[in-house]
């Protein structure tokens, strides 16, 4: 348990930390590490803490260290959180704050995972191509259009949606449904008024939009506050609910052919990728401390 005695300035946390190597054949285990805090200290800084003075082969992913690059994604205490933005004054310093890997994607070592999956879906989004500029060389859009997608970009790409979304995570559909990621992506596209591509096929076939039942907890974990189901998803099933399977719509399109988008090939999903060395829960973590017999056998 942490000591919670005032030395040094600061209250004393337990850090309990998922371990483990994806080269290494059956590595995992549970290891904490006791880190003095200070004010203003979030996560991230008892990890380098760790690093600095206890274990440097602990493996982290960070860059930025201020909320914008969206790298030190982690889960704590079983919430997707980034490392970055979680200052040690919300948790109890009698309670371990326990500290694992994004559940959703293969482990490379320790709190590091592989989000390459991420990559490569992004590549099958067709990008922007706007329309023509008018005669005088400009373009005119409403506010109101522009407003409606603003804050889609502020997406950091954390990944935090994708590794909560319980398609992703428990149900493992990376192979048919892109995420709420990407969905988001999709639908500043989509809603762009100068935007001359029809993804709306791409969106129900390729990117799996029907797979998404508004949970709205990727929602809940996003650090931007983007507002993705209400204001991404939904519109973007109704406007492919509109193309697809509006009787009316179809008739007038077979009658009066849009010529403003165009219309794109549905590329083939990739295989499912594998999952290695997943962290126990931090329920499971919490009620079964390692002893030191068996930090001397994983040793």
């Amino acid at each position: 348990m942490a000591d919670t005695s005032e030395s040094g300035g600061g209250a004393k946390f337990t850090l309990r930390i998922w371990r483990a190597d994806a080269k290494v054949p059956d590595s995992g285990g549970w290891e904490e590490f006791v880190v003095e805090t200070y004010p203003g200290m979030v996560v991230l800084d008892a990890l380098h803490d760790i690093q600095a003075k206890q274990d440097p082969s602990l493996a982290v992913r960070w860059n930025c260290k201020a909320g914008r690059c969206g790298s030190c994604s982690a889960e704590i205490n079983g919430k997707p959180k980034l490392l970055c933005m979680t200052r040690m004054t919300r948790f109890d310093p009698r309670e371990p704050i326990v500290v694992t890997p994004m559940k959703t994607w293969p482990l490379v070592k320790d709190l590091v995972t592989d989000v390459s999956h991420n990559y490569r879906v992004a590549k099958k989004i067709p990008p922007f191509k706007p329309r023509p500029r008018d005669a005088d060389g400009t373009w005119r859009m409403q506010q109101e259009d522009i407003d409606r997608i603003q804050e889609f970009r502020k997406c950091i790409e954390c990944f935090l949606c994708q590794d909560v979304c319980h398609v992703l995570r428990d149900h493992h559909e990376t192979d048919g449904f892109a995420g709420p990621r990407f969905m988001i992506q999709l639908a500043t596209l989509d809603m762009h008024p100068l935007d001359t591509v029809d993804r709306r096929a791409m969106i129900k076939e390729t990117f799996g939009i029907g797979y998404c039942n508004i949970t709205r907890c990727c929602t809940e974990v996003c650090p931007e506050q983007i507002v993705i189901t209400d204001n991404g998803i939904i519109p973007l099933k109704e406007r492919v609910a509109d193309a697809l399977y509006d009787p009316i719509r179809w008739l007038a399109r077979k009658l009066f052919p849009p010529k403003e988008k165009k219309q794109l090939p549905v590329l083939q999903p990739e295989p499912v990728f594998a999952k290695v060395h997943l962290a126990p829960t931090p329920a499971a973590a919490r009620a079964a401390p390692m002893t030191k017999e068996a930090a001397e056998a994983e040793e």
